[in-house]
């Protein structure tokens, strides 16, 4: 890999305009974004095809956890909140239709 980019203020010039300075500490910033998604890709590309998998897998179990756990609080907030304003879950509205629950389905 080549050398780490120059820091944006190593570019100042009297000649450029503030805008025109901006911009090039953006340009900068960009190439190093560059550099770090090819070293990430690079690191991707040597490593097999199973530790991946199984890293994704792990991933995807969280996930689902964290979903799950998610769902459940949802539940629990519309299900207190019903409760406190005396409607109940699955309860009679205030124009005496039944109200649907969030987590139906």
């Amino acid at each position: 890999m080549a050398s780490p980019p120059a820091p944006p203020t190593a570019h100042r010039s009297a000649a450029l305009s503030p805008l025109e300075q901006q911009l090039l500490d953006e340009y900068a910033k960009l190439l190093d974004n560059f550099h770090r998604l090819s070293a990430a890709t690079a690191t991707l590309a040597d490593t097999p095809a199973a530790e991946i998998m199984d890293a994704l897998r792990t991933l995807e179990r969280k996930t689902g956890l964290v979903f799950t756990l998610l769902k459940a609080s949802v539940y629990s907030m519309v299900l207190q909140q019903q409760l406190e304003t005396g409607t109940g879950l699955g309860g009679k509205g205030e124009g005496g239709e039944e109200e649907d629950t969030v987590m139906g389905g």
